[in-house]
């Protein structure tokens, strides 16, 4: 138990937790970005074909 007690500390001092935390919180905003790009263009693609189809009469 005072081994998992030490581990924790020294977690805890480090910097690799906080650094873990930055990464995460960048990644979870690169997807935010990611996504709502993806969609944005989706809506665009599916008017644009939409636009299209009406015009040949479909």
């Amino acid at each position: 138990m005072k081994k998992l007690a030490k581990k924790v500390q020294r977690f805890l001092v480090s910097e690799d937790g906080p650094t873990a935390v930055e990464y995460a919180v960048m990644l979870a905003l690169i997807v935010i970005v990611c996504l709502t790009a993806i969609r944005s263009v989706g809506t665009s693609a599916s008017d644009a074909f939409t636009n299209i189809a009406s015009q040949l009469g479909g």
